[in-house]
């Protein structure tokens, strides 16, 4: 997946608000070094990643000094091991130590939404259960996020509440059952995805019969899914997509693939992460 034209126009505002968060009005310990010298410095992974984040880099020195030169050893999508050499940087000492902190602080987030969700894609490798993202992501990088996803061979879920429909239990009671809540929606005729969640064997029947095209089955135990799976395929072609979520760790995501859901939704792979360790060195020659 390329970067969207969508997601290119939040990078550079949302590096530029990064930086201005850790600059402000300007960085006191870089003035310690003489505001000509050049120097080279590598980026280096201290543990195995699939690495995402390098426009984000990219554009942290762009802003700081158009005349920073960024080398890339490993791009996004690629997988690194401990000690490599993710890239190489050549331009002013003081824009490369100004840019440190927030070019990694990029790095690390989305490698490590990307190296999780690699995880989870390689823990039902065979199957054909596909593995989403949700909307539970850090506030202001949602795309980039997303984005990351792909790059851990995921699929991304909605945007957000404007390009699908999800109709959840605070809707449906709102709307007084799950046949008015999907007709409500299928009204707003707004050529968008329109999934409903349902809690139980006999919520699946009600969406089904009310024409549901897309399901999601919240908190099913195992044997629950495996039933759902099988109720569902006896509609033939009336039949919707069946996606499983709640409290599905990386330890139970296989078993819960093999009862034959087409898709598995979970906020770990951008909420639960870990910084992925990387380091910026200079090499003063």
């Amino acid at each position: 997946m390329k970067l969207s034209d969508k997601l290119k126009a939040t990078i550079g505002p949302s590096v530029a608000n990064a930086l201005a968060e850790d600059i402000g009005s300007g960085d006191l310990t870089a003035l310690l070094v003489d505001a000509d010298e050049v120097v080279g410095a590598t980026i280096i992974a201290r543990e195995s990643t699939i690495l995402c984040g390098q426009a984000w880099v990219d554009e942290v020195f762009a802003q700081l000094d158009a005349s920073v030169i960024v080398d890339w050893y490993v791009g996004d999508r690629q997988s690194a091991e401990a000690d490599d050499v993710i890239c190489k940087l050549v331009g002013p000492a003081r824009a490369l130590l100004s840019g440190e902190r927030t070019a990694l602080n990029f790095l690390q987030t989305l490698s490590s939404t990307a190296t999780k969700t690699a995880q989870y894609v390689q823990a039902v490798e065979g199957l054909k259960t596909r593995i989403l993202d949700t909307r539970k992501t850090i506030p202001g990088l949602r795309l980039a996020q997303k984005y990351a996803v792909t790059c851990g061979g995921g699929m991304n879920h909605r945007t957000g509440l404007f390009d699908a429909i999800l109709i959840k239990e605070n809707h449906i009671k709102s709307a007084g059952s799950i046949t008015a809540a999907l007709q409500s929606a299928q009204n707003l005729d707004a050529d968008v995805l329109i999934q409903i969640e349902v809690e139980s064997h006999e919520d699946l029947l009600e969406a089904l019969d009310a024409g549901a095209t897309r399901v999601l089955l919240d908190n099913f135990s195992i044997s629950d899914l495996r039933q759902a799976v099988k109720t569902n395929e006896s509609y033939g072609y009336m039949a919707a997509e069946l996606e499983a979520s709640g409290n599905i760790t990386l330890d139970s995501i296989r078993e819960v693939a093999e009862t034959g859901v087409d898709y598995i939704s979970t906020g770990a792979i951008t909420k639960n992460i870990d910084a992925i360790d990387f380091s910026m060195l200079f090499r003063i020659d």
